[in-house]
């Protein structure tokens, strides 16, 4: 850029960078100004671009993306490894890959080898690895001065017509090799093996499949190029990974996937029950989700047992060799079908996949770089097949060539044979080789290539038989260029060569299928939580601070293990199968099981920790829904501002999500202060901050039909608030409100003393000129009712 500056401006004389070289924008002499947006557009785009085509996302002719493209070229190349030379050292294929074809560094080169040489990975490797290359457990390849690689025999069928110039060759990044733009490959690699990738602004996911059912597609749309995607699934049955497993989808959602080119495929892993000599079973896990790490799943299912959140298993043990083995150890009499519910549910045992097939196709301007496109199924296999049918042209064509070549010089034998004895007494009166050469052109109409081949013979060739020799091939060659000739004359004749190739590569690579195809049978046994919780009594002790645990009993809540200055405000009793719900101040409640509050002998966990609790969130009251207690039908809530809301319980009793369901709304800068059982009759007793205090008729507060702020119970002034409430029956004179004065004014609110007044109003100021300092709360603690003999 600065030497093309310097071309168009010419250099001032004189004093450098002075003022003109600041308001041109401070680039100095030499520098054309240039816009920092539009600089950084610019250059964006071209790394967006550059990271696409170059990079992420492979061709959908070979399958391939770059970088793997010229670890296979320089291996067979350069290399010289084929399937049955010896292993090199992975060092030298990465550096002369490195040196000569992709320099971007040996990590990605390596990772790239590594990974084309795992079966795990690969439904087909294309590179035959000697030495450690890592494992399902998600063990890393050794360096690779350890490791030794050279290519697989499958491999060799994408390289070995290279020779043969069947595709177009480009400069390498330093322009002095070249390097083919794609290799032909006879094997459908990119559906076959599959490929992941992340570029900018897209991505490819694309899963490997059955080498068998692609090429019975491959050969279907040859005879009927008129079939659609949902044809060519009678032979694609869907993705074949190397790993196993059984994929979930039924047949519709996988010709969605296929059809759109993307979707979500849900595999899990496969397993069978053995009986054990003392008794009892255990499960073997025979396969696992493709991508997922073995020993992680291991790992998270033996957590699940230390938890105690799957009793029915004893030990867990990975007895996994070449061939996954994962043993789950079971209690006597436990359901199998009913433990991988649960492992299915909650490990890596099940698993999705996302689908995406995207890739680079070419384009008719420029085929060097492709465009990025999302393809079905029938357009990527018809994008190879036109690729094929161009590969083989070409080698009908270079092969044509060659033939011709070769009858063109055995004509000149042949007219040499003819008249031997005249042209060895030309060469032997000739002055040299030159001399000969034109003599022998002007005398029996020979060409260059010609008289160069009669000169470079050797003598024994002179004998008699060798002229039947010539005569022989002459006639051999004749015939193959004829057929040839014929077969590029008639596309049928190159398609059914390219159907006859694809059958060889069915035959000498076909195998049995891996992954299963087809949902579960409706005989298969639902997750049921329930089923994997002890029939346990527990207690939830929670804090006026916010903090929470469970218990097995509580005998004294005042003698429960605290934080400093914190204090118990509710002990609730219920099954470990049984829910409990929990009211926010923001009109939230969150509902979870007994069995879901952490077990701790200690301080507990903070509730935000198994809630999403907005900033300044608390929970201000709690119920046990456990069957064995009377829950309420209707409770009723009061905020600061003196607003109150009635509702029903039976929204809340269910499990909640980490969010909660509304109960209420409150207005700004209010929340509600608590939340009390309510029946129709009970009176409903308020008392605020400056001693103001109103009892009326629950009744008279409205029910709302969904969340909502209420009505007004009591009015309170700005610089005052609702402190306390109380619901209760009218004729119970025991329940009151006691609470303290900033006078030391001892003090009782009770409803069924105080006068019944309608909601709405100001209220009685209990005492002039003060304000409530404390309010006496009771620990709320319901037991359970005490099982009967």
């Amino acid at each position: 850029m600065r030497a093309e500056a310097e071309k168009k401006t010419p250099k001032k004389q004189g004093g450098g960078g002075g003022a003109s070289g600041a308001a041109g924008g401070g680039g100095g002499e030499g520098f054309i100004p240039a816009s920092l947006a539009e600089e950084a557009r610019r250059r964006y785009i071209n790394y967006a671009l550059s990271v696409i085509t170059s990079r992420a996302l492979p061709d959908v002719r070979d399958g391939l993306k770059p970088v793997q493209r010229r670890i296979l070229y320089g291996m067979w190349n350069d290399l010289n490894l084929s399937f049955d030379t010896k292993y090199q050292k992975c060092a030298q294929v990465v550096g002369a890959i490195m040196g000569r074809y992709h320099p971007h560094g040996d990590a990605s080169i390596y990772d790239a080898l590594v990974r084309m040489a795992q079966d795990f990975s690969l439904r087909y490797p294309l590179v035959d690895g000697h030495g450690n290359f890592g494992s399902l457990d998600g063990d890393s390849a050794a360096a690779y001065r350890y490791t030794e690689c050279r290519l697989d025999k499958l491999a060799t069928e994408m390289l070995g017509e290279l020779e043969r110039k069947t595709v177009d060759f480009r400069p390498t990044y330093d322009g002095t090799r070249n390097e083919p733009i794609v290799i032909p490959a006879r094997v459908p690699q990119l559906l076959m093996n599959g490929t992941t990738g992340i570029a900018v602004g897209m991505a490819t996911n694309i899963p490997p499949h059955h080498l068998g059912e692609l090429v019975d597609a491959l050969v279907a749309l040859i005879e009927n190029p008129a079939l659609l995607t949902k044809d060519l699934l009678k032979f694609v049955k869907g993705p074949d990974f190397p790993t196993g497993g059984q994929i979930l989808n039924d047949k519709k959602e996988l010709r969605e996937i296929y059809e759109a080119g993307q979707g979500s495929i849900r595999i899990r892993g496969e397993w069978d029950t053995e009986e054990l000599k003392r008794g009892g079973q255990q499960i073997i896990v025979t396969s696992i989700p493709y991508t997922v790490n073995k020993s992680t799943l291991v790992a998270k299912i033996g957590d699940l047992v230390r938890e105690r959140k799957l009793p029915l298993i004893v030990d867990v043990r990975d007895e996994s060799t070449k061939d996954v083995r994962i043993v789950l150890e079971l209690k006597k009499d436990a359901n199998a079908e009913l433990v991988m519910a649960y492992l299915y549910k909650h490990t890596p045992l099940q698993t999705t996949f996302g689908v995406n097939l995207t890739c680079l196709v070419p384009s008719e301007d420029n085929p060097e770089v492709g465009t990025p496109k999302r393809l079905d199924l029938k357009s990527i296999l018809q994008y190879f097949l036109d690729f094929r049918f161009g590969v083989v042209t070409r080698r009908f064509q270079h092969e044509l060539g060659e033939l011709q070549k070769r009858v063109h010089l055995l004509e000149g034998f042949e007219k040499a044979y003819d008249a031997l004895d005249e042209i060895i007494r030309i060469i032997r009166q000739s002055e040299g080789k030159q001399d000969a050469a034109q003599k022998l052109m002007a005398r029996f109409k020979l060409d260059e290539l010609q008289v160069d081949a009669i000169l470079e013979m050797k003598l024994y060739k002179l004998a008699r038989l060798e002229i039947l020799v010539v005569q022989k091939e002459l006639k051999e060659k004749r015939a193959e260029i004829k057929r040839i000739e014929g077969i590029l004359r008639d596309k049928k004749k190159v398609w059914s060569t390219v159907k006859d190739e694809l059958g060889e590569i069915k035959g000498l690579y076909n195998d049995k299928r891996r992954t299963k195809i087809g949902g579960a049978g409706s005989e298969e046994v639902e997750f049921s939580a329930d089923a994997f919780i002890a029939d346990e009594d527990a207690h939830v002790v929670l804090t006026r601070d916010g903090w929470v645990k469970r218990v097995r009993e509580v005998k004294d809540p005042s003698s429960t293990r605290l934080r400093e200055g914190d204090a118990v405000m509710t002990v609730l009793a219920g099954s470990l199968k049984a829910n409990l719900v929990l009211f926010s101040n923001f009109g939230t409640a969150y509902v979870t099981r007994f069995n879901d509050i952490p077990a701790s002998t200690g301080y507990g966990d903070p509730v935000q920790k198994l809630f999403k609790f907005d900033d300044g969130e608390r929970v201000v009251a709690a119920w046990s829904l456990d069957p064995r207690l009377s829950a309420p039908e209707k409770l009723v809530g009061v905020t600061k501002q003196g607003m109150g809301m009635r509702f029903l319980l039976e929204p809340h009793l269910e499990v909640s999500t980490r969010a909660g369901r509304r109960y209420a709304k409150t207005g700004e800068g209010d929340e509600i202060i608590g939340v009390h059982e309510a029946a129709e009759k009970d009176l409903l007793a308020v008392l605020t901050k400056k001693t103001h205090a109103l009892v009326c008729k629950v009744a008279e507060v409205n029910e709302l039909a969904g969340p909502g702020k209420g009505v007004t119970v009591i009015k309170v002034d700005d610089d005052d608030q609702v402190v306390e409430f109380l619901v209760t029956a009218p004729n119970q004179k025991d329940a009151r409100i006691d609470f303290e004065t900033q006078k030391g004014r001892k003090l009782q609110l009770a409803p069924a003393k105080y006068g019944v007044t309608g909601r709405g109003g100001k209220g009685h100021e209990m005492s002039k000129r003060d304000a409530v300092a404390d309010v006496s709360r009771n620990v709320v603690f319901i037991p359970l009712p005490e099982k009967k003999d």
